[in-house]
């Protein structure tokens, strides 16, 4: 599927804002961005969320704030796929910007200026929003409205974790988001073996040093950067679940030597794998 710059209905500004449910056997890899703000909760699923530059587990329970033109997509593990279900809420910069001249969303007019990064949810406070969403998908029109002001209000006091980096700097467009999308799945499908530099850069017809630089620039940190991301999410999650010894998930992970796994590891969460897996 080919990432595309998405825009509301032509019917909606005859709403504040738009929800639905999103009902899939998956969530497949659809790298896009929208110039509205979108709230995402996740009912049944679990794989990968890419947001920005950040790679990072995601199961039912998740929810996410995105603010306007930040790329993002929910990836369903490879061999984990049933009846993924998620709710959503799109609402325009316009019409939240007229909501959040009410005093008493004060707080979450405040909220949404940290919001660029994206915030992802948790907390108790986060999982009172679901019977507010469901309200949100069948109510009528005043019901609707009175359940959004309520899910605004709850997010408000719910614990809120940036997400992209401060670093990250999307480039706009179409055609890179086409491009970016190509490289994202290569990796995604990829990572567990060894990823070709080369094979990567003819995705979008580069040289390795062109494409080394466009990379740098488009997500905001280098290819091997982005993809140790990739396999160390995938060795946190095996840390995790099973029982498997580390040197097996280093391999599993597509690393080919336990030193390397372990060096990057280190860097990237503070902490060896083994001492990870004891938490």
């Amino acid at each position: 599927m080919r990432a595309k710059l998405e825009q509301f209905p032509q019917d909606a500004h005859e709403h504040s804002f738009l929800c639905y449910e999103v009902k899939a056997p998956s969530f497949d890899f659809y790298w896009h961005y929208h110039p509205e703000y979108e709230l995402t909760f996740i009912l049944k699923g679990e794989g990968k969320r890419l947001v920005g530059d950040t790679y990072e587990a995601f199961k039912a329970g998740d929810m996410v704030l995105l603010p306007p033109m930040l790329p993002h997509t929910w990836i369903s593990e490879n061999g984990r796929k049933g009846n993924c279900l998620a709710i959503v809420i799109k609402f325009s910069q316009t019409s939240i910007e007229q909501l959040s001249q009410l005093p008493e969303l004060a707080r979450f007019k405040k909220l949404l200026t940290t919001a660029a990064r994206g915030l992802q949810f948790t907390g108790p406070k986060s999982k009172e929003v679901v019977p507010l969403l469901k309200l949100l998908l069948k109510g009528d029109a005043v019901t609707k409205l009175t359940s959004f002001l309520q899910v605004l209000n709850e997010i408000t006091q719910a614990k809120a974790i940036p997400i992209a980096s401060v670093h990250y700097k999307p480039l706009k467009g179409n055609e890179n988001q086409q491009r970016l999308n190509a490289i994202f799945r290569y990796v995604e499908k990829e990572f567990r073996s060894a990823i070709s530099l080369k094979k990567a850069a003819s995705l979008i017809h580069l040289s390795e040093s062109a494409f080394c630089k466009y990379f740098k620039r488009a997500s905001g940190k280098t290819f091997s950067d982005y993809t140790n991301d990739i396999r160390i999410a995938h060795a946190c999650e095996l840390l995790i679940e099973t029982d498997k010894p580390i040197s097996e998930i280093a391999l599993q992970s597509g690393f080919e030597s336990l030193s390397y796994f372990n060096r990057v590891f280190l860097a990237k969460k503070k902490q060896r794998p083994r001492e990870y897996r004891n938490v």
